[in-house]
């Protein structure tokens, strides 16, 4: 549970401190309104459906990991994100977690969302491979984090995993891949 809270406390971070960079959201009468029920697409994913844990076993070499859903958090007032997460745990430890952050009321493209956590995290590394880029670093906290971002019906979509420090880019990028993929 401690790596989740690290990475939650790292993407709230990450999204008030780039806050300044998103433009001016513009009148409710200038910008259309999505569709009844397009939110609730990105509202829904689960990110323990999106990448089950035999995904996480094998990518990271452990066996028995067993997948734990986390409880839906509303929308912070520092970045308007809804985050859902799921935590892989290891014999009951905390071997990693995947969180999913749907921004409803916000208009950012997934490149914008990308660019914003590398400038805003010291060291971050771009990651090849993915269509509106990816970024991983290592924290203070001894974290390491890859995230992308992408539109699901519409609404801004960011996937990221995090997992002790141990863990290379090259095991965690095919599991944000697959759920990217799945979402």
């Amino acid at each position: 549970m401690r790596t989740f809270a690290v990475v939650l406390v790292a993407f709230a971070a990450l999204t008030a401190c780039s806050s300044g960079d998103k433009p001016a959201a513009t009148s409710s009468s200038a910008a259309p309104k999505p569709a009844p029920g397009t939110n609730a697409a990105a509202a829904a994913l689960d990110p323990c459906k999106l990448l089950p844990a035999e995904a996480v076993s094998k990518a990271l070499f452990l066996d028995n990991l067993k997948a734990v859903p986390g409880p839906a958090q509303g929308s912070s007032a520092a970045n308007g994100g809804k985050v859902r997460k799921c935590e892989y745990q290891h014999d009951g430890k905390a071997a990693g977690g995947l969180a999913v952050t749907s921004y409803e009321s916000r208009r950012i493209k997934p490149a914008e969302m990308v660019a914003s956590i590398k400038k805003a995290k010291p060291g971050a590394q771009d990651v090849p491979g993915f269509p509106d880029g990816a970024v991983y670093y290592v924290d203070e906290q001894k974290t390491a984090t890859l995230a992308s971002a992408e539109l699901v019906a519409g609404t801004p979509v960011l996937i990221n995993y995090t997992g002790p420090a141990k863990v290379t880019a090259e095991q965690i990028a095919p599991l944000v891949k697959q759920a990217l993929a799945a979402s």
